[in-house]
């Protein structure tokens, strides 16, 4: 009976963990607070379902005895106060009112990334409150330390309780700019998996993604963002050689690309194309899914990068229509391109670009010093060894 009560306690945490969680936020307003009372909940149920039979509604048992631990905890610390601080405020709901509260997780990502957060709070509080991971965990992922992230997460909480953030979808006409804010967090997480090759931490954002695609399913851009990350994980078995060096698209074996990925990706893209509102999330996944393509329409992906520039006109985006353009029109009209970006001094791709296209157009000296650049810049290993054959190759030239 034990094993059996101790695989309901397991099964309904990971199941519901996240809706649990956000039905007691919205009813203690206080993120540690209802964590500790879910802990307390599921423990309570490990001692006791085994000699009271798991319940037929274990969901409801765990939110009811979660929501009366923390109800108690209040009461006592409001006795243990002076009567010049007034008692943290409970919304008042019965049992059925906290069980049909529904799904409730929705409300909770909007929650974690909240614009009143730093960035990386964000993206730490939906990874432990959302996806679920430990603070150890997302620490390692973002090589941190952990008593650092642990610091970070309960600072976002404690700002969320006591600047009084409640739990909600945002209203109709702040909707556009908090959903992009969300989305970008979920892009954040999944191109910190992409660049340090951490595959755990791509699915979790893909995951992550397809969670709120699915709760707000005439969103386009949330639709987008899904297929781009499905698209560009396609292809991550392919992008270094067993030993970690870098592989480039033109080189990789596309036999081990996941088709999977990339058929369940070009589906989405088109779904949100229907929409007829594209966006930078859509633009993009729609240049990634030619990529797929061989060989590329380097046109078409020009093009896009064209539009992609009207929506989002940064520096990285204009680099890399530069490069689509070289690919295809030519080098000269691509270094061109290149040479009237600013602002990207400091990025090594941009010279990495330019030594490439240099190199293209016989001026090896020129490419020689570009690529010199780009491997003082370079912060991967792999990219610096690369960047340091290419060099190489050029000197036996």
């Amino acid at each position: 009976m034990t094993d059996l009560a101790a695989a309901a306690v397991e099964r309904v945490y990971r199941e519901h963990r996240a809706r649990m969680l956000a039905a007691l936020v919205r009813v203690l307003g206080d993120f540690e607070l209802a964590e500790d009372a879910l802990q307390e909940a599921c423990s309570q149920a490990l001692r006791k379902w085994p000699r009271s039979a798991v319940p037929d509604d274990p969901l409801a048992w765990l939110l009811t005895v979660a929501r009366n631990h923390a109800i108690d905890r209040v009461r006592h610390a409001a006795m243990a106060r002076t009567k010049l601080e007034p008692p943290r405020e409970v919304v008042p709901m019965n049992d059925k009112q906290l069980i049909d509260i529904g799904d409730e997780r929705l409300s909770l990502i909007f929650t974690c990334c909240h614009p009143a957060l730093a960035e990386e709070a964000r993206v730490a509080l939906t990874l432990q409150a959302v996806v679920g991971l430990t603070a150890a965990q997302i620490a390692r992922a973002f090589l941190v330390g952990e008593s650092t992230l642990a610091q970070r997460l309960v600072r976002a909480k404690r700002k969320i309780r006591d600047a009084g953030i409640t739990l909600e979808v945002p209203a109709d006409h702040l909707l556009p700019e908090r959903l992009s804010g969300v989305l970008a967090v979920v892009y954040l997480i999944f191109t910190q998996g992409y660049t340090t090759r951490d595959s755990s931490l791509r699915q979790e954002a893909i995951r992550l993604g397809k969670l709120v695609a699915s709760l707000m399913p005439d969103e386009p851009e949330a639709i987008g963002l899904v297929a781009l990350l499905l698209l560009h994980d396609s292809r991550s078995a392919t992008r270094y050689t067993d030993s970690g060096d870098v592989v480039l698209l033109e080189d990789q074996d596309r036999s081990r690309w996941d088709f999977a990925s990339i058929d369940e990706g070009v589906r989405l893209l088109d779904r949100a194309l229907r929409f007829g509102t594209p966006g930078p999330y859509q633009l993009q996944a729609a240049i990634a899914a030619v990529h797929t393509q061989t060989p590329p329409n380097w046109s078409r992906i020009a093009a896009l990068y064209n539009d992609l520039l009207m929506l989002a006109p940064t520096p990285v985006v204009a680099l890399n229509h530069a490069v689509a353009v070289a690919m295809a029109d030519g080098p000269a009209l691509g270094l061109a391109l290149i040479d009237e970006i600013s602002d990207l001094d400091h990025y090594h791709l941009l010279h990495a670009a330019r030594a490439d296209l240099l190199r293209r157009l016989d001026r090896l000296d020129e490419a020689a010093d570009a690529y010199r650049r780009a491997q003082s810049l370079a912060t991967d290993p792999a990219d610096r060894r690369f960047l340091a054959g290419r060099s190489l190759e050029l000197g036996n030239r």
